[in-house]
């Protein structure tokens, strides 16, 4: 019974027979090929956005660490939030990307930044000066690292906000189609028409084997974007096999679908949490539950092989109530989900 992360499951058959389908015969490389410009306009589609630049990398740190190096200069300053990926769980890439750019981070209950602590935020930062560097970007993560989401009018919130202060917006979209599927909104509705600059799209953690995309709704903002790229050495010359992953989590709506599926798995978890006396500890609207265990109910889905992190520290073991964080797949096996929900409702 795994329930550490969205990674530990697998690539959808259709990604499979996708990656299956473009293996075949010659293609040019480096992106200059039928499948890539097929996945990038199915990524435009989904989007609604057919003048945005799309482009793809394997990996969800990749992403987000070239897009907010495109919109942040080596002096910028890039705000987010506390628990935000960027900050937390990539290594300084979107630093070392960037060649210094700082990270801001800003507090708010269940990982979603407030517009007044962004407001005050953006105003404290116009007054630095230059020995504090100028004010560069704004980061939102949707689905969040607490597994809430952002609406529509939310994020053209904070959006207004950034834009306001002359700030482009970055949206961590990792799990994006959780969001979505939770929201029940159009793409286009949760992110650039509430003001979204560019998006990294996660195909990893909803289907793919390792395939992110990153998408520009303005083209002027990514200019030179693909020299950058290459230098990074995330252009791959077999791009074919990136662009087909997405190609086909975008094609009839698999990626919604997959979303779906794994939200309503987290939410069987959640109410045997609140079954068997646990507490959550923010609202689940995605495919995470985070939530605190009785001590007795932890150690029997531990005696029970249950894997799964603590959290947010993951070395509370002996903590009473337990913190901690249950993830769901698409394809996390609905016999496991109910037999962790018994254990959970004691």
């Amino acid at each position: 019974m795994n329930f550490a992360s969205d990674n530990a499951y697998t690539a959808h058959p259709a990604v499979l027979d996708a990656l299956m389908a473009a293996n075949s015969g010659a293609a040019m490389g480096y992106g200059a090929d039928a499948v890539t410009a097929a996945a990038e306009a199915a990524i435009r589609d989904l989007l609604e956005a057919p003048e945005a630049v799309v482009r793809f990398v394997a990996t969800g740190t990749a992403a987000n660490a070239l897009v907010c190096a495109q919109l942040a200069p080596s002096f910028g300053r890039i705000y987010c939030h506390d628990d935000a990926h960027i900050e937390t769980s990539e290594c300084a890439a979107p630093e070392f990307f960037s060649h210094g750019a700082k990270l801001v981070t800003l507090p708010g209950q269940e990982g979603k930044i407030g517009p007044d602590t962004l407001a005050r935020a953006l105003q404290a930062g116009a007054g630095v000066g230059l020995n504090g560097g100028r004010s560069a970007l704004v980061s939102l993560t949707n689905a969040t690292e607490w597994g809430t989401v952002y609406a529509p009018e939310e994020v053209a919130g904070l959006a207004a906000l950034a834009h306001e202060a002359g700030l482009p917006l970055h949206m961590d979209g990792a799990r994006f189609s959780n969001a979505v599927a939770t929201l029940g909104c159009s793409a286009a509705d949760l992110t650039w028409r509430a003001g979204v600059d560019a998006l990294c799209l996660g195909g990893t953690k909803n289907g793919a084997m390792a395939a992110e995309a990153m998408v520009f709704f303005d083209p002027a903002q990514a200019e030179g974007f693909d020299y950058r790229r290459k230098q990074s050495g995330h252009v791959l010359s077999k791009n074919r096999y990136l662009a087909a992953q997405m190609l086909a989590l975008a094609t009839d709506g698999l990626w919604l679908d997959l979303a779906r599926r794994a939200n309503a798995k987290a939410q069987v978890l959640a109410q045997a949490v609140q079954d068997g006396g646990g507490a959550l500890l923010a609202p689940v609207q995605s495919n995470a539950v985070f939530a605190t265990l009785p001590v007795a109910v932890h150690r029997a889905a531990r005696a029970a092989g249950a894997q799964y992190y603590l959290w947010p520290d993951k070395s509370a073991e002996g903590a009473d109530p337990v913190p901690v964080r249950l993830v769901c797949a698409w394809d996390t096996p609905d016999a496991d989900v109910e037999r962790l929900a018994a254990i959970l409702r004691g």
